[in-house]
């Protein structure tokens, strides 16, 4: 799968995807859908792959370049932020009719974007510092390593994104109902792609440095 590159190539591909999927999931997270009877933003669909990425990047690279990745996806979500709130800002042409369908969909509100800034900080640099600091622990433990870091980094996203973004607007009971879903949803989604996780990680670790 990866024959054709090194690990620091790889590097700059995981970079691109780690952001890329940020980005989507942050504009899909303000809608909420219900999942047999959990209610769960829509940010679910994608925000698993990121932290797919991060365990990756974690084991292989080392929590330095894996913070960094993190760190660089929060810079460019701020730049799509900005560029969202220029774009609305600026004056549409009479014969633009969808201005208010734009707005209304990237026009996000700056409680939803702090809850899902922060809550993407401390979810993504905890589940890489635990991959990490398991790892040093045990070397043959990886599926415990991916699940565990993903469960407690998905438990304290979940927790600070649906209680900053929707507290307040929906009863206490289908708040903490959201939070244990999501959590569990990621985690299971995980479980259930760590065959492929193992895979990419095996194949990155066996590619020449550069």
């Amino acid at each position: 799968m990866f024959d054709n590159l090194t690990k620091v190539e790889l590097y700059s591909v995981l970079t691109g995807i780690f952001t890329a999927c940020l980005i989507i999931s942050n504009i899909i997270a303000g809608k909420t859908f219900s999942f047999f009877s959990f209610v769960l933003p829509c940010g679910v669909i994608i925000f698993p792959v990121i932290y797919i990425v991060n365990d990756v990047l974690a084991e292989v690279y080392g929590y330095r370049k894996a913070r960094n990745v993190i760190l660089l996806g929060f810079f460019m979500n701020m730049v799509a932020v900005i560029c969202y709130a220029v774009t609305i800002y600026l004056p549409a042409p009479v014969f633009f009719e969808n201005s208010e369908a734009f707005n209304a969909v990237l026009g996000s509100t700056w409680r939803l974007l702090l809850a899902s800034f922060l809550a993407y900080l401390a979810g993504s640099l905890v589940n890489a510092k635990l991959m990490v600091f398991l790892k040093e622990k045990s070397e043959d433990s990886l599926f415990f390593r991916c699940i565990v870091s993903t469960f407690v980094g998905e438990g304290l996203d979940a927790i600070i994104f649906i209680s900053i973004g929707f507290l307040g607007t929906m009863p206490l009971e289908a708040l903490i109902s959201m939070i244990i879903a999501q959590a569990i949803f990621k985690t299971v989604y995980e479980i259930i792609v760590y065959p492929l996780t193992k895979y990419v990680i095996g194949s990155v670790k066996a590619l020449p440095e550069n």
